[in-house]
């Protein structure tokens, strides 16, 4: 568990908005020094700035956290700077929508890229750095949180690309959890699940790259689109307190970080539906007239 923040490290990927913006100041509020990493780099200037203005040490990276030779040059960075990090906060996402079939394969290269190889390189570049402390210093204690969503626990419909991705990362962060406790009682893992927050995710094609070919949304993208954007502006639980959520994760050593708690009554159905071998529950049975509305729009 992690409970001393002042002079600890602190590395934020999707750091430039939401979940990430709102992590780095309340870590610059504790006194760590903070790693901000964005693909966004008006964002990042302006994380940066603002973090500096509150007295924090700050190494500011504009990655993509899907390329391998990114992460590893961001690795190496931060080692030469700060030294191995005590708190990984994996959690650069982007999402898409639409009928399964009709996401391209650029679709799936972009959102596999960010949402599960981002995620992939973290672990793979940090973990490493984080356990040859451990080894050195048996004080030290570090920790990995990895942002998946509720998306990772269940499977909404028109949003296939982006549930498989998160639940790549719930799957991920469960076996490094398992993996990390063969090895080490020094450095922990958790997976942070939220709902509907509102934070820049849904408007996430803005970062999309310009090399990946485009084409024309379908009309399942386009009901998907605005069905994210009003959910997402709608919610009522904020960015920033889903930051506290991930701070006393941290100093609870809970593995799990729920923004909507209310919402496992869906990821019960599910799982007992998998252990009956049931067909998969309907997603809108508390809220049916969303279902319908989508029916409605998509046989249009």
């Amino acid at each position: 568990m992690l409970n001393e923040w002042r002079g600890k490290t602190a590395v934020i990927t999707g750091a430039g908005s939401g979940f990430g913006l709102e992590v780095a100041r309340i870590g610059a509020a504790r006194g760590m020094n903070l790693v901000l990493v964005d693909v966004q780099a008006d964002a990042l200037d302006r994380v940066r700035a603002e973090m500096e203005s509150q007295g924090a040490q700050v190494l500011a990276r504009c990655v993509d956290v899907a390329s391998a030779h990114d992460m590893d040059a961001l690795g190496q960075a931060v080692e030469q700077r700060f030294g191995a990090p005590h708190f990984v906060f994996n959690n650069a996402g982007v999402a898409a929508g639409g009928l399964i079939w009709e996401n391209s394969v650029a679709d799936w290269n972009w959102v596999l890229g960010v949402n599960v190889w981002g995620v992939v390189h973290g672990v793979r570049v940090f973990t490493p750095m984080m356990l040859a402390a451990a080894k050195a210093d048996p004080h030290y204690r570090g920790h990995i949180v990895n942002t998946a969503s509720m998306a990772g626990l269940l499977t909404p419909p028109n949003m296939g690309v982006y549930n498989v991705s998160k639940h790549a990362v719930v799957a991920l962060s469960e076996t490094l959890h398992q993996d990390l406790a063969l090895v080490t009682d020094q450095v922990g893992a958790s997976v942070l699940c939220p709902y509907f927050v509102p934070t820049g995710i849904s408007q996430s094609h803005r970062n999309r790259p310009t090399d990946l070919p485009g084409s024309k949304p379908t009309p399942s993208q386009l009901i998907g689109q605005a069905m994210s954007d009003k959910a997402v502006s709608s919610g009522k639980v904020t960015a920033a307190e889903v930051a506290a959520l991930v701070f006393d994760a941290l100093e609870q050593g809970r593995f799990y970080i729920y923004s909507h708690p209310r919402a496992l009554g869906n990821v019960r159905t599910r799982m007992e539906a998998i252990v009956q071998g049931a067909q998969p529950p309907d997603p809108f049975a508390e809220r049916p007239e969303v279902g319908q509305q989508l029916r409605a729009a998509l046989r249009a």
